[in-house]
């Protein structure tokens, strides 16, 4: 079996007025390693998806499998990373980082050495001590993709990490956590609108439909493509052609979100 295996989830908000359905029949499969985004029009499903896989949310059908597992049972680490660092402000860098294995109640002085040993690999030297505030926007998401790794999760899920950032600092992160997760062979799943940053960094790209969210379309990367840095990927002609597809499908599906909206 698959490492992540999504099996035709549906998942439907009800509200004392009316029901939505967020995502319909999704079905993928991702191996060990695997680097696949979720792309598509606002409000398509793909935040729904990632927090049904992460086990914050159960699907109305269908189910999820990681290592033939629920997501929400103990053996499972999965790591979670949003758009804002959510750094604790009163506590210091260290704390920050360490505070998945506490939670965990996995801090030994091994994991602690491991944990802290993450920040020179992301750039930051001398920091344990420094409070958030004391930290730039980009190093305090380092500060938070480090917090991520201590606890060694097996599957990371990344919903939007770098959209808050300046465009030379997100070019810097995105190498940074690709080469990151590419040495610490961990499998990822990124909730992005940016069609670069997809291309960029994956292996595959699943594009999704307007509400509900479906896979309208599969766009598997080139394997060489799919290999170098992020920074480097995007200077390739083949970059610049898939580019351009992707673009004029989700451009499509945004016309016709915009048209339906008209309508109603």
């Amino acid at each position: 079996m698959s490492f992540l295996h999504v099996d035709h989830v549906t998942h439907t908000y009800f509200s004392i007025k009316e029901k939505t359905t967020a995502v319909q029949d999704i079905h993928f499969d991702a191996e060990k390693g695997d680097f696949i985004s979720f792309l598509g029009p606002s409000g398509c499903g793909k935040t729904t998806l990632l927090s049904i896989i992460a086990g914050l949310i159960e699907p109305s059908e269908g189910r999820v499998l990681i290592e033939g597992r629920e997501p929400n049972q103990k053996e499972h680490n999965i790591g979670y990373m949003l758009q804002q660092d959510y750094l604790f402000p009163w506590k210091s860098i260290e704390e920050n980082v360490l505070l998945g294995l506490k939670i965990a109640d996995t801090l030994t002085e091994e994991n602690k050495a491991a944990a802290l040993g993450l920040l020179p690999d992301l750039g930051l030297v001398d920091v344990e001590k420094k409070y958030p505030k004391e930290l730039s926007g980009g190093m305090r998401q380092r500060a938070a993709l480090a917090r991520t790794l201590a606890p060694n999760p097996s599957l990371l899920l990344l919903d939007e990490p770098f959209s808050a950032l300046d465009f030379q600092t997100k070019l810097s992160l995105e190498n940074l956590v690709f080469r990151t997760l590419k040495e610490y062979q961990k499998t990822a799943v990124l909730v992005t609108h940016d069609i670069g940053e997809a291309i960029a960094m994956s292996d595959t790209i699943f594009l999704f439909s307007n509400q509900p969210g479906t896979i309208h379309q599969i766009f598997t990367i080139p394997r060489e493509l799919a290999a170098m840095m992020p920074f480097d990927a995007r200077q390739e002609p083949s970059f610049q052609t898939l580019f351009q597809t992707i673009w004029k499908e989700l451009n499509s599906l945004e016309k016709q979100q915009r048209n339906n909206r008209s309508a109603a």
